[in-house]
C-alpha cells in the first residue's frame, strides 16, 4: 500500500508542478492591457459606470490572482465628475478562467474610497444620474449579463450636504460588505461605520434590489445599533416620487436623553427623566412625515399605547394620543425646585427654556393613575401644545386630592424670560392635602372648593413670585384650623381678659364655613374677604400676605357667637405676623385690658405722663425694652382714690397676669417662667403704685 501511495503521488506532485509553472508563467505572459479592458468592461457592465484611472497598475497572478488600480474615479457615462474616488480598487479573479486566458471577476475590494453626496432643493442629488445608470445595467434583459458576487468596502469615508435642510454629516472608518446581486435579486450590505463619536452597526437587505434601484415597490429590512440608540425597521420601501416606507419599526435606547443629544436634538431642559426608552410600532413614512400606529411606548419606566405623528418639513412636529396605567412624572419635575435648598426662600436659579423652541408638540395623554412628586392623582386626562415657544398644558379632569381637578396652565417665552399663565377649579378637594402641596401651608383642614387665576413673569421662581397678579377664592367646610383654639381662648379670656396664661398656641378650631378671597398684586397678596365661622366662634381677617418673603400681616377679630348670661358677645382682635409655614399670632392687649372691671381704670389712669412713664419702665423691663430711670412711689397719686381695695388687688394681680401674656404672645423672653416674673413685676408694682 505504501509504494502504491508512493507511485501515485508521484505524478500528482508533478501535477502541481506543472500548474505552478504555469501559473508563474501565466504572469510573466499576461497580456495587462487585455486584463485591464476586461476588468474595466465588467465593472461598467455590472454597475454601469465608466473606471478613471489615474494611478499605477498592479497585476497578479500567483500566489493571488488580482489586479490593482490605484487613484480611481468611478463615474457615469453622461457624467464629468466622478460619482467617487478610491484609493486602491483591487478586483480579484476566479482562477480557473484566469489559466484558460478568460478574465472574470470573483469579487471587488475598495480601499479608502471617498464618497461625496450632495442633494439639491428639487430632492435630487448628485448620485442620481448613477443610481439609475446601476438600475439600467441590472434591468433583466440587458446585454453583457456579467455579475461578481461582493464589493467590499474598507476604510471608506462618506460626507452629505443638504443646503435646502442646512444639513451637513460626516461617516468615517467605514468597513462594509455588499453582497452584490448575481442569480438572485437580492442585495444584502453589512458593516461599521463612525458617526458623531460612535461606532455603528449596520445591516441592510433588499428582496428586489432592481425594484429598489428603480424606486419600485421592494421588501426591506434595516438595522442599525450603536451604544446611544437601536434602530430597526422590516417591511417595504418605495420611492417613485417620494420615500415611502411601510412597515414594523422599532427603537431602543438606555438613555432617551444622551440619543436626542447624539442626534443632535436638543434635550428637554432640565436634567432630568428621559432615560431608558424603548418604541415598537407599525410605521407609514412618507417623505418627512411619519404615522406610527399600534405604538407601544416605554419611557422611564412609563409604558402607553397609542397613535403617534412625526413630520419634519422645516420644522419637527410630534402628535400623539396615548393611553397608560400608571404614569409617574416625578422625574421631570424633579431638578424643578420653587423653593431653595432651606425650604424657607424661592428658589433664584435662572429657567432654561431653550427647550421650547426646537420642536413642536400635540399630544393628548389619559392615564388611570398619575404621580407627579408627592401628589397621586387618580383617572387623568391632559394635553399638552407645544408651539413656537409657547408650552400650553390643559387639564380636562383629574381626580385630585379626593375631589377633581380642571384648569390650564401655560408657558411663552421671551428671551431668557418666562410668562406664566395658571387657571384651575378644584372641586370637593381635602384641603389639607391640596394646601399643603400647592402653597406649602399644613395648618388647613377639611373639604372645599379653590378657584385659582394668577399670571406672572419672570426668569426664575423668584422672579414669578415677585410678579404674580390674578386671584383666588376657597370655599370650605367641616374642617379645622391647626395651631390654636379660638374658642377655648375667649372663654378663657372672657371670664378673666388679663388671664391668657398657658400656652394657646395649640390644639384646633373646627369651623363650619371657610370663605377665603385673595387678590394678587406684584407679588401681594390682598385678603379682604376672610370668614371662618363655626356654631360657637367665628373669625374675620383682612390684610396682607407678600408672596416673595412668603409671610403674613394680617389683622382679625375672633368673636363667642353666643354671649355668656346677661352679657354682650366678646370680641378679641388680634394680628397675624410672620412667616407661612409657622406665623405667630398678637392678641390684642388694649381690648383685654380694657374688658377687665378692675385693670380698666389702672389703665385710664396711666394715662397721666409720670404714672404712664412707671408703668411702661416695668412692661419694658419684661419686654425687652429699654431700661428708664425710676419714678418715686408717690408717682400713683393719678389713680383713682375711690377704687375698692379688692378692685385695685385685681388690678394688680390682672397686670402682673397682662406683663405674663405679653411675654406669651410675643415670645421675647421664653426662658422666663411664670414665679419669677410674678415675683419680679410685684416688686416693681409695689415700688410705683404702693400695693402689695
Amino acid at each position: 500500500m505504501a509504494q502504491g501511495i508512493k507511485r501515485l503521488g508521484m505524478p500528482i506532485a508533478a501535477l502541481f508542478g506543472l500548474a505552478l509553472v504555469g501559473l508563474v508563467g501565466t504572469s510573466w505572459f499576461l497580456n495587462r492591457d487585455a486584463l485591464q479592458r476586461a476588468v474595466e468592461a465588467q465593472i461598467r457592465a455590472v454597475t454601469g459606470l465608466e473606471l478613471v484611472v489615474n494611478g499605477p497598475i498592479d497585476v497578479s497572478v500567483f500566489p493571488g490572482s488580482y489586479v490593482s488600480f490605484h487613484n480611481v474615479g468611478l463615474k457615469g457615462a453622461d457624467t464629468i465628475g466622478p460619482a467617487l474616488q478610491v484609493d486602491v480598487l483591487t478586483a480579484n479573479l476566479r482562477l480557473l478562467p484566469l489559466l484558460l486566458r478568460r478574465f472574470e471577476i470573483a469579487d471587488v475590494m475598495m480601499l479608502r474610497p471617498h464618497i461625496h453626496v450632495v442633494r439639491d432643493g428639487a430632492g435630487e442629488s448628485n448620485w442620481t444620474p448613477f443610481v439609475e445608470t446601476i438600475a439600467k445595467a441590472m434591468t433583466p434583459g440587458a446585454e453583457n449579463q456579467v455579475s461578481f458576487s461582493e464589493i467590499r468596502i474598507q476604510d471608506g469615508e462618506l460626507n452629505y450636504q443638504d443646503g435646502t435642510n442646512n444639513i451637513s454629516e460626516q461617516l468615517g472608518d467605514i468597513d462594509l460588505s455588499l453582497a452584490w446581486p448575481s442569480i438572485s435579486r437580492s442585495f444584502a450590505a453589512t458593516g461599521q461605520f463612525d458617526w458623531r463619536g460612535e461606532r455603528v452597526d449596520g445591516s441592510i437587505s433588499a428582496s428586489d434590489f432592481v425594484a429598489l434601484l428603480s424606486g419600485d415597490r421592494s421588501g426591506l429590512k434595516a438595522r442599525l445599533a450603536s451604544a446611544p440608540l437601536k434602530v430597526a425597521f422590516d417591511g417595504t420601501v418605495a420611492n417613485r416620487t417620494s420615500l415611502m416606507m411601510e412597515g414594523v419599526a422599532t427603537m431602543d435606547s438606555p438613555s432617551l436623553r444622551n440619543a436626542l443629544r447624539w442626534m443632535g436634538q436638543a434635550p428637554p431642559g432640565g436634567g432630568g427623566g428621559f432615560g431608558r426608552f424603548a418604541l415598537k410600532a407599525r410605521a407609514n413614512v412618507v417623505g418627512g412625515s411619519v404615522a406610527l400606529t399600534n405604538v407601544n411606548v416605554e419611557l422611564d419606566g412609563n409604558v402607553a399605547e397609542g397613535v403617534m405623528t412625526y413630520a419634519n418639513n422645516g420644522r419637527q412636529t410630534l402628535q400623539a394620543t396615548l393611553a397608560a396605567g400608571n404614569l409617574d412624572f416625578t422625574p421631570y419635575i424633579s431638578t424643578f425646585r420653587l423653593l431653595a435648598s432651606g425650604q424657607r426662600d424661592w428658589n433664584r436659579q435662572l429657567f432654561d427654556l431653550s427647550s421650547l423652541s426646537s420642536t413642536d408638540l400635540d399630544m393628548r395623554l389619559s392615564a388611570a393613575k398619575v404621580t407627579v412628586g408627592p401628589s397621586k392623582l387618580g383617572r387623568t386626562a391632559f394635553g399638552a401644545n407645544l408651539r413656537g415657544g409657547a408650552l400650553a398644558l390643559s387639564v380636562g379632569e383629574a381626580q385630585m386630592y379626593g375631589g377633581i381637578a380642571k384648569g390650564s396652565f401655560a408657558i411663552a417665552r421671551s428671551d431668557a424670560v418666562a410668562d406664566v399663565r395658571a387657571q384651575f377649579q378644584f372641586t370637593d378637594v381635602d384641603l389639607q392635602a391640596c394646601a399643603s402641596e400647592l402653597f406649602g401651608i399644613n395648618k388647613l383642614s377639611g373639604r372645599g372648593n379653590l378657584n385659582v387665576s394668577l399670571t406672572a413673569s419672570g426668569s426664575s421662581p423668584f422672579g414669578l413670585a415677585s410678579s404674580l397678579d390674578g386671584t383666588a377664592t376657597l370655599n370650605g367646610h367641616d374642617g379645622a384650623i391647626a395651631g390654636f383654639n379660638v374658642e377655648q381662648l375667649l372663654k378663657r379670656l372672657e371670664k378673666r381678659p388679663l388671664s391668657g396664661g398657658g400656652n394657646f398656641r395649640s390644639g384646633s378650631t373646627p369651623y363650619d364655613n371657610l370663605s377665603i378671597s385673595v387678590k394678587f398684586a406684584d407679588g401681594v397678596a390682598t385678603a379682604d374677604d376672610i370668614h371662618v365661622e363655626s356654631p360657637t366662634a367665628k373669625i374675620t381677617l383682612t390684610g396682607t400676605a407678600s408672596v416673595p418673603s412668603r409671610e403674613y400681616d394680617l389683622k382679625g377679630v375672633a368673636s363667642l357667637t353666643s354671649a355668656s348670661a346677661g352679657g354682650n358677645g366678646f370680641d378679641l382682635p388680634f394680628v397675624i405676623q410672620g412667616p407661612w409655614d409657622d406665623p405667630l399670632i398678637f392678641p390684642d392687649p388694649e381690648s383685654l385690658i380694657r374688658r377687665s372691671p378692675a385693670s380698666a381704670p389702672l389703665l385710664d389712669a396711666v394715662k397721666d405722663r409720670k404714672t404712664r412713664d412707671a408703668v411702661r419702665s416695668v412692661i419694658e423691663r419684661f419686654t425687652g425694652g429699654a431700661a428708664r430711670p425710676a419714678v418715686a412711689p408717690d408717682a400713683a397719686a393719678g389713680a383713682p382714690g375711690g377704687a375698692p381695695a379688692a378692685s385695685a388687688e385685681n388690678a394688680k394681680f390682672e397686670l402682673i397676669e397682662s406683663i405674663h401674656f405679653a411675654h406669651q404672645c410675643t415670645g421675647t423672653d421664653p426662658r422666663a417662667r411664670r414665679k419669677p416674673l410674678r415675683k419680679s413685676a410685684a416688686r416693681h408694682l409695689y415700688r410705683v403704685t404702693g400695693m402689695r
